[in-house]
């Protein structure tokens, strides 16, 4: 078990290693952190240890528990767990490229986007890891039951969360779009 944590740590340096050669900022060019930036359109959104998107990731958790359980049932846990920091660093570090920075710049509430800090980044991934240990601890119900509250508050408070972000990326829906801006 030691060896999997070792490597799932190996794996968010070597994301964040990426980031820096990609060119992000280790932290807001505000140069100060905060714990939490809750303003979307703000510059500090994705520079911070935590913003609204921060949601989202620990629902990345939950997703990933349970797809690496349902394919590989008798993996044990800690390498379960290696396997979702493995695919939420490849993420981010993708997330992180001009194509994909450009293309969330066309979404409603990412139109000044420059990608996130390395600060930001790795702390998403631990969002994710934190997501996914619950998972692995909670019953289905109470895991179902936190992943819908965890969609609920960024569409309440900010008229964004995964499943838009997921579908924004995909294709940009007009009414979404006006809805996101407040039109």
């Amino acid at each position: 078990m030691t060896r999997a944590y070792s490597i799932a740590g190996a794996l968010i340096i070597l994301q964040a290693l990426a980031l820096y050669l990609f060119g992000q900022p280790s932290i807001c060019t505000c140069e100060y952190v905060k714990v939490w930036e809750g303003i979307v359109l703000g510059a500090g959104n994705s520079q911070h240890l935590t913003d609204w998107y921060t949601f989202s990731h620990i629902i990345h958790g939950f997703l990933f528990y349970v797809g690496l359980w349902y394919v590989f049932p008798r993996m044990p846990v800690a390498w379960r767990l290696a396997a979702a920091v493995g695919i939420e660093a490849a993420w981010e570090v993708i997330e992180n490229t001009p194509m994909v920075i450009e293309h969330y710049r066309q979404q409603a509430l990412a139109a000044g986007y420059i990608g996130d800090s390395i600060l930001n980044s790795v702390s998403d991934t631990i969002a994710m890891a934190a997501g996914f240990v619950a998972a692995w601890r909670l019953p289905v119900w109470g895991s179902i039951m936190m992943g819908l509250g965890l969609e609920a508050l960024p569409l309440w408070g900010i008229r964004d969360g995964l499943s838009l972000n997921i579908l924004g990326f995909v294709h940009q829906f007009d009414f979404i779009s006006r809805w996101q801006s407040g039109k």
